[in-house]
């Protein structure tokens, strides 16, 4: 079979157009197009039915570009290893995480990856939706629960709560209450409840709600969270890992936490000798290890007359 043929097809059925796929080709519209007939042609089969709207892969055509998408995600996994079997750590690493975790916890502690390791390219995905590893869909991922896809290899690397906090702006204007019941006085900052999130926050929030809170701000991810209890607006559902970055926060009710979640690190089975990975691998753990020695210290200070 033609591969030059196949990889025009695949083009074109993950664009839906023989105008895109050729955009993305260099090539004409027609030559696509030709293409596209002969290795139907040589298959005996229609692939795509063809609308104004656009292109829609046949019963026959699915079972090609699922073979093809195949082909493809090896091949990725073959330059990996090319790319990888160098001494130096050097090209693409995409990377799987939340938004929390990856705007409040790594994003700002990947200054030092770069200076170690500038020839790296780090492609951030934030995204709720846990991202297919095995499928390569993402290099590595960082996850709130233990990875369930198999052929992972899989690291815990921490455990997060969710907590209460406020700004002392907040506090001085409005008091800090003492007890669930002054929640009642209070406008609270969360995650809505049916947003994407671990069930621990969801709970912890839901729990919250019967208090009948005055006011309330949600909002679909924690860094709009954090941005609220930073401005003042009222007291905020947040991952203890912002204390650290953010020691002018209070914690509100000490003795109200949710249940611990776990953190995971996970990549493909295949990708084991990979360096890039290695390297990310060594560098969150170190850092946690620093969050930690870090918070421990932050703990002990505020604990002090």
């Amino acid at each position: 079979m033609d591969w030059d043929k196949l990889r025009i097809f695949h083009a074109v059925a993950d664009a839906g157009s023989l105008t895109h796929a050729g955009d993305r080709l260099n090539l004409s519209q027609s030559a696509v197009s030709r293409q596209i007939r002969a290795l139907e042609d040589s298959l005996g089969a229609t692939l795509f039915h063809r609308h104004a709207r656009g292109l829609i892969l046949t019963e026959q055509g699915e079972l090609l570009f699922d073979a093809t998408t195949a082909m493809s995600k090896r091949l990725e996994t073959a330059a990996a290893w090319i790319r990888d079997s160098e001494e130096e750590v050097f090209g693409e690493l995409r990377v799987t995480t939340t938004f929390g975790f990856g705007l409040l916890w790594l994003a700002p502690r990947l200054p030092k990856l770069y200076d170690k390791y500038p020839d790296l390219k780090v492609d951030l995905m934030l995204e709720e939706r846990v991202l297919d590893l095995p499928m390569r869909e993402a290099d590595v991922a960082i996850r709130m629960k233990a990875p369930s896809q198999a052929d992972l290899i899989r690291k815990r690397l921490m455990t997060v709560q969710m907590l209460m906090y406020a700004s002392r702006g907040y506090l001085d204007k409005s008091g800090t209450p003492s007890s669930l019941e002054d929640i009642a006085d209070h406008r609270l900052i969360c995650q809505n409840t049916d947003a994407a999130q671990v069930s621990a926050g969801a709970m912890l929030v839901q729990h919250l709600m019967t208090y009948s809170p005055h006011s309330l701000l949600t909002v679909n991810n924690y860094f709009g969270v954090l941005q609220g209890v930073l401005n003042n607006l009222g007291i905020g559902v947040l991952p203890d890992y912002v204390t650290h970055d953010f020691p002018d926060l209070q914690r509100i009710l000490p003795e109200i936490e949710s249940a611990e979640v776990p953190v995971y690190l996970a990549y493909p089975e295949e990708l084991r000798q990979s360096k890039r990975i290695a390297a990310f691998r060594d560098f969150v753990q170190e850092e946690i290890l620093i969050y930690r020695k870090q918070l421990r210290a932050l703990e002990d200070s505020r604990a002090m007359p």
